[in-house]
């Protein structure tokens, strides 16, 4: 039987980050939505934790190694704090996890000398594109050959802390052959230009920005994985199984917060959690929350062992878009009036949770 039991080591881990996101987090995480500003004091911390260095094997610079299950039990605790403040600290995975897994020795080399320092680590990755229906297997970003040149062409969305970024990964679907491959494309390079800052209803202390390349010219040397690229299929999985484990920290977040209201909201001599209604409307959202925590962790698991996890991921990934906003919009009825008040954290989870459907690439385990 297949156990889910945290080992010493990610037990500890859990524990030093719930107790970040309950003291740290918490404290300044709804002065950051409102400003829309980035609480660096608060995130440098979060960084100083070390998830993103500690992923990175030992031979390649790093102090430990990449843990799919080990990565989304950090995730959840991190959203359980904010999820703004966790993309912010996560953002450099996106880019420094693929870079283990596929990298030349040179880009390894170049590249993760970045991700170990004690500051943030100014790299990050574009995937999700602009319109309605995106499909990361039908890429409008494109690399094509003219003129003896490779040309990257299109725009992407949501790119988190583009605009201070050295390097962004950028995904890009051949034009001929349709395969999906990912170039490393620094600052500066001609033809990338940075929009201005999104204007998002959710992640509002998270500066994300529309992408833009036009014929930027891509070196041979700038493939990740060089002539043998990359598996894009295994990399989505693991973008699914960390926006997943997002997904149930914010989840979880407005489930305790609801609860113990529940439980201290008097009403006609009793706490409203004594209600039926309510008691039932709570259970029910401990039932979705644990089920899709557990499908996320068969789907890690299943990574870690080197296995196809394909399935396990797209499952927990689509099961946790429907479970995060049925669960904030839950928080939102049991707190009645003051849920819809914004000094009360339920409607910043809704937001939030609103938004997971369209956060594809932007986050990884």
């Amino acid at each position: 039987m297949v156990s889910f039991t945290p080992t010493e080591d990610q037990q500890l881990l859990i524990s030093t980050i719930n107790r970040y996101a309950v003291n740290d987090v918490r404290k300044v995480a709804h002065e950051a939505d409102e400003a829309s500003t980035p609480p660096m004091d608060v995130i440098k911390k979060g960084w100083e934790i070390g998830l993103v260095p500690s992923a990175i094997p030992e031979e390649l610079g790093g102090l430990g190694e990449l843990s799919a299950l080990t990565g989304a039990l950090a995730a959840e605790e991190l959203a359980f704090g904010d999820l703004s403040v966790a993309m912010h600290i996560l953002t450099p995975a996106l880019l420094a996890y693929p870079v283990v897994l596929y990298g030349t020795a040179e880009q390894r080399e170049s590249i993760l000398s970045l991700c170990i320092e004690t500051d943030l680590a100014p790299v990050t990755a574009a995937l999700l594109e602009p319109g309605i229906f995106f499909d990361p297997y039908e890429l409008k970003t494109t690399v094509s050959q003219k003129n003896g040149k490779t040309l990257l062409c299109g725009e992407k969305a949501y790119v988190p802390l583009a605009e201070d970024a050295q390097w962004i990964l950028v995904y890009a679907r051949d034009s001929e052959s349709g395969k999906v491959d990912s170039y490393l494309i620094e600052k500066g390079t001609a033809g990338i230009s940075i929009q201005k800052r999104e204007q998002l209803m959710g992640l509002r202390a998270l500066p994300t920005y529309r992408v833009r390349f036009e014929n930027v010219t891509v070196e041979s040397s700038s493939r990740l994985g060089g002539a043998v690229g990359i598996n894009y299929e295994a990399i989505l999985n693991r973008q699914r199984v960390a926006l997943a484990s997002l997904a149930v920290g914010v989840a979880r977040a407005s489930f305790e917060f609801a609860r113990d209201y529940a439980k201290q909201r008097v009403q006609f001599g009793k706490p409203i959690a004594q209600n039926q209604a309510i008691a039932f409307m709570l259970a029910e959202m401990a039932i979705e929350i644990d089920s899709t925590r557990l499908m996320t962790w068969e789907a890690a698991f299943k990574i870690d062992k080197g296995e196809d996890a394909t399935r396990e991921a797209y499952l927990a990934k689509q099961y946790a878009d429907k479970m995060v906003l049925k669960v904030t919009d839950s928080g939102v009825q049991i707190l009645g009036g003051y849920g819809f008040i914004r000094e009360y954290p339920a409607e910043r989870w809704l937001r939030n949770g609103r938004g997971f459907p369209t956060f594809d690439g932007m986050a990884i385990v």
